[in-house]
C-alpha cells in the first residue's frame, strides 16, 4: 500500500476487537502499547516501541463506563509526549453525544466537554461514525471524518430482499436520517410520534403512515435501553405490519434492553460492531465496520476523499 508517511495503529482495552479487523483490513501490525492498573483504579498508559515521527491512530470508542474515555485520553497525551508526528483518534461511537445542547435550564453540554478535552489532550484530526447529532462537528476545531453506517447497512436491507418494505423511525428525531435510507431505497417513510415522561421511558406512541401489510425496518443511531424501538415495533404490528426489523448503528443496549429486544415482535435488531455486545440475545447481530473504517485510514494517509466512499 502506498502512503506518504509512517503510520501505526494503537487500541484501547475494549475496542481491541475491532482494531484488530481493522489491522487485518489495512495489512498491518497492531501497535504494542501497556495498560498498567493500580489498586486504586487509576491506570497509566506506555507504548512499547518507537512513535517518533509517525501518523499514530487511536482505535477506542469512549461508551461506558467513563474509563474507556480516560483510557483515550492518556493514550493521546502519551503520543504527544512521544513525538508522534500526528494523532488521529478513531472513535467509532462518540459518547455523550446525547448532550449536544442545553434542552433545559443548568445543564452541562457533555459533547462540547469531550471534544475539548479530546482536542486539548492533542488530537489532530477524528474518525467518528454516526454522530447523535451532525453539529458536533462544529464542536472541534480540526478536521472530522463523520462516516456513515449506511454503508453497512444498505446492502444488507437489499440482502434481505423484502416485498412491500418500509422504512420507519421510531420517533421524529430519526426522521431525517430514515428519510435518506427511504429515498434511495426508493421505499415509503413512516414515522413514529413518541412522548416521553422521563428519561428511557416512553408514555404513547403513535404511527404516522400506513404500516399494513408491509415489511418494516426501523432505523436508529442508537439503542439504549430498548424502550422505544420495542415499543415502536410492538405498535407496527398491532396497526397491521407483515414484519418488523430495527437496525442501529450504536449498540449501547443497556439493562433491561435484551430482555426487551426478546419479549418484543421484533425479528432481529441489527447493529455495527462500534461496540461490543457481550451478553445473550439471539435477535441481536452486528455487522463489521473494520473494512470501512480501514479504508478511512487509508485515504486519510494517502490524501485522497474521504466523502467518495459514502453511499448516502
Amino acid at each position: 500500500m502506498s502512503k506518504t508517511a509512517p503510520f501505526m495503529v494503537f487500541s484501547g482495552t475494549k475496542s481491541r476487537y475491532l482494531a484488530e479487523k481493522i489491522c487485518a483490513s489495512l495489512n498491518c501490525p497492531l501497535g504494542n502499547m501497556n495498560i498498567t492498573h493500580f489498586a486504586d483504579g487509576e491506570f497509566a498508559v506506555s507504548y512499547e516501541e518507537s512513535i517518533r515521527g509517525a501518523d499514530v491512530f487511536l482505535v477506542q470508542s469512549t461508551f461506558p463506563n467513563s474509563d474507556n474515555l480516560m483510557e483515550l485520553l492518556l493514550m493521546i497525551d502519551a503520543a504527544k509526549r512521544a513525538s508522534a508526528k500526528s494523532i488521529i483518534a478513531v472513535i467509532p461511537y462518540f459518547g455523550w453525544a446525547r448532550q449536544d445542547r442545553k434542552d433545559k435550564p443548568r445543564v452541562s453540554i457533555g459533547a462540547k466537554l469531550v471534544a475539548d478535552l479530546l482536542s486539548v489532550a492533542g488530537i489532530d484530526r477524528l474518525i467518528t461514525m454516526d454522530l447523535h447529532a451532525d453539529q458536533i462537528q462544529g464542536f472541534f476545531n480540526i478536521p472530522v471524518d463523520h462516516l456513515y453506517a449506511s454503508a453497512v447497512f444498505l446492502p444488507y436491507i437489499q440482502s434481505l430482499k423484502l416485498d412491500d418494505l418500509v422504512i420507519a423511525a421510531p420517533d421524529v428525531g430519526g426522521s431525517k436520517r430514515a428519510s435518506t435510507f427511504s429515498k434511495y431505497l426508493g421505499v415509503p417513510l413512516v414515522l413514529c410520534n413518541k412522548s416521553r415522561v422521563k428519561a428511557n421511558e416512553v408514555a404513547t406512541m403513535q404511527i404516522i403512515g400506513d404500516v399494513e401489510g408491509m415489511n418494516v425496518v426501523l432505523i436508529d443511531d442508537i439503542v439504549d435501553t430498548a424502550g422505544t424501538i420495542t415499543k415502536a415495533a410492538d405498535v407496527m404490528l398491532e396497526a397491521g405490519a407483515k414484519s418488523v426489523r430495527a437496525i442501529s448503528s450504536h449498540c449501547v443496549m443497556s439493562d433491561p434492553a435484551s430482555d426487551r429486544v426478546m419479549a418484543s415482535g421484533l425479528v432481529e435488531m441489527v447493529f455495527t460492531n462500534s461496540i461490543p455486545f457481550c451478553k445473550t440475545c439471539p435477535k441481536v447481530k452486528q455487522l463489521s465496520i473494520a473494512e470501512m473504517f480501514a479504508e478511512t485510514i487509508r485515504r486519510v494517509l494517502n490524501n485522497e476523499s474521504i466523502s467518495s466512499q459514502y453511499i448516502i
